[in-house]
């Protein structure tokens, strides 16, 4: 889960700042979602910057501290959040956390429902430098294999070098900025859930919200901030009714703010998940989004809002609809095949996650996105024409599903 993925994929994917994939708006710095913080960046800076920022951000990883219980809410200003302004009622900071938080809430209740039986184990923690997060596990029940829910809240200072390297081409600097760190805020919603049944398709989705301000000896540099996230599956075997249903939902979340962004964030989705050394796709998509600031900021907002609330409705019918079908071991192979996919992705390309595993973030959330089992067998070909063949066609020649 692309992405703080590795602090918030997110998850995106699951457990620390995610790295931008493109270049949509000038924003570079990043976030996201379940852990540690970590500072991403813009792919156009060269090696050099983007080494800067890794070691930058290497020094910024805080060891969270464990809670008895999850707060009201993770803003505090004593905890250095900037201003009266930021934990105001109608601040975006406070109502991205209490979208995140009820989303959390929500999906839990939904894949919970949908097991009859089994419970999320919760886990809350806080971080020195301000803000926490809250994970949810379920795994090894009834329909779930593994199911991941977190969220996570946090803020600080970066080092003013990662700033410097990262920060928009249009931001205000007059060439003699000192070495001041930079205040940033970062929230985000991370999940991936892995059913059991193979014909039951895995879900992931993640959605953050990035902001930076000036540093205090820079008075009048505009505050950076970005939004970023999608949903997407990843189904073993093709049922199409599933499918259009899940895009379907993607598409009138999107048509709700504007009718450019599904078709264009489909195909950022499609390009991002593309494992390169096997030229497929780790699924069968839905929709994607980074770095996304050149829209009004309420929109973005309310779009965000209404992607992570259309999560239950987009996913949870297929699993009612697959969760007790009758399987072979043929099946369950191969879903254990596509699941290595999975594994590769996450492991080699997810920035989300290779990130955290390069800066010390929180191991355990880093690595929830993967499943509990996985399988690779050598030169595995399925039989041209069978269902199989119909999904491994469809991860490598990517279609339009409606």
């Amino acid at each position: 889960m692309a992405t703080m993925a590795t602090m918030v994929s997110a998850f995106p994917s699951t457990s620390a700042f995610q790295l931008p994939t493109s270049n949509p708006s000038p924003s570079t710095l990043a976030l996201i979602t379940t852990t540690s913080t970590a500072i991403s960046f813009n792919r156009r800076k060269p090696k050099k910057t983007r080494n800067l920022l890794i070691r930058a951000s290497s020094r910024m990883i805080e060891k969270e501290t464990a809670e008895t219980h999850r707060p009201d809410t993770f803003l505090r200003e004593s905890d250095g959040v900037s201003s009266d302004q930021d934990v105001g009622a109608n601040s975006v900071r406070v109502r991205f956390e209490k979208m995140i938080r009820e989303a959390q809430d929500s999906v839990c209740a939904a894949i919970e429902a949908a097991d009859g039986g089994g419970k999320f184990k919760e886990d809350v923690w806080s971080r020195p430098g301000g803000g926490g997060g809250i994970s949810r596990v379920l795994q090894d029940s009834g329909v779930w294999e593994k199911a991941g829910v977190n969220v996570s809240v946090v803020y600080g200072v970066m080092p003013p070098e990662a700033y410097r390297a990262a920060k928009p081409a249009n931001a205000a600097d007059n060439g003699n900025l000192k070495p001041e760190p930079v205040p940033f805020f970062a929230a985000g919603i991370s999940s991936v859930l892995h059913p059991k049944n193979p014909f039951a398709p895995t879900l992931h989705f993640n959605y953050r919200y990035f902001e930076t301000d000036a540093p205090k000896d820079a008075p009048g540099a505009p505050r950076q901030w970005w939004f970023g996230g999608g949903t997407d599956l990843t189904p073993a075997y093709i049922f199409e009714d599933d499918v259009r249903h899940f895009h379907t939902v993607q598409k009138n979340a999107c048509d709700k703010f504007d009718p450019s962004f599904y078709p264009k964030f489909k195909k950022w989705c499609d390009d991002y998940f593309y494992i390169k050394h096997r030229d497929e796709r780790r699924g069968l998509g839905g929709i994607f989004f980074d770095d996304l600031n050149d829209y009004d900021q309420e929109m973005l907002l309310a779009f965000s809002t209404e992607c992570a609330n259309s999560v239950v409705e987009a996913y949870l019918p297929i699993i009612e609809r697959r969760k007790d079908l009758p399987f072979t071991d043929q099946n369950k192979a191969w879903q254990q095949l596509r699941r290595g996919r999975y594994v590769e992705f996450n492991l080699v390309y997810d920035r989300g996650t290779t990130f955290g595993l390069k800066t010390g973030g929180r191991i355990e959330s880093i690595l929830v996105s993967l499943p509990l089992t996985a399988r690779w067998e050598y030169d595995h070909k399925p039989e041209e024409g069978s269902e199989e063949w119909k999904l491994l066609d469809a991860c490598i020649n990517p279609k339009d599903w409606i």
